[in-house]
């Protein structure tokens, strides 16, 4: 895929959606944290369930350590690992006040250093806390630069050196946002709707569905 093509296609998905952000409630860069720690193998649906009902009541490394582990898990466990989850939480917790005066901090060195933090969450945390144009290539993002070939890789890695590499330059804040919305609700995995899709004639995915 060349570069008019790239452009071409993250100009139609910034105009078809305008606002692209994060589907995870939160006010807070140790809000999101929580959340997006909590969304690995769950849905941003049932996260925002049980942190719409956690963080009125702790939304702080403190308010959390309060709890307890124990206490942290009654609002957690409707969650899929909640268990190995709150754990880490707990230790997260703990790390951001003894290493980073209770702050999130905002390098991805010192935020994968976290438990329970990974690079993809270190890329979320980056780009949508900190405005910084990270791409954290989730199941999404993989399906949908391989297929479009915007960015074709065997690994997240590759695909994620590669979009940060090919991107539009004036498109890589939103890009992440744009192409996990696009993956969600239009290049879904089982039936993408290729018919609707806004980018259908830049993409080189070989088994489009348009009848």
């Amino acid at each position: 895929m060349n570069k008019e093509k790239r452009l071409a296609i993250f100009q139609a998905l910034s105009a078809a959606i305008p606002e692209p952000e994060t589907e995870l409630n939160y006010s807070t860069p140790f809000e999101l944290l929580i959340a997006v720690v909590l969304s690995a193998q769950a849905t941003d649906k049932g996260v925002n369930k049980a942190t719409d009902k956690l963080f009125p009541v702790a939304n702080t490394p403190e308010a959390i350590l309060a709890l307890g582990e124990e206490g942290l898990k009654e609002y957690i466990k409707t969650i899929g690992l909640y268990n190995s989850k709150g754990a880490n939480i707990i230790k997260l917790c703990q790390a951001l006040i003894d290493h980073h005066q209770g702050q999130v901090p905002q390098t991805r060195e010192q935020l994968e250093a976290l438990a329970g933090v990974g690079r993809k969450t270190a890329n979320v945390i980056l780009n949508t806390a900190f405005g910084q144009p990270t791409i954290a290539v989730d199941t999404h993002i993989f399906r949908v630069s391989n297929r479009t070939r915007i960015a074709a890789g065997k690994t997240v890695l590759e695909v994620e050196k590669k979009l940060e590499k090919w991107i539009p330059k004036s498109y890589k804040l939103d890009a992440h946002h744009l192409l996990i919305l696009h993956g969600r609700y239009t290049c879904i995995a089982r039936k993408p709707r290729c018919q609707s899709c806004v980018i259908e004639t830049w993409c080189e995915f070989k088994e489009k569905i348009l009848e």
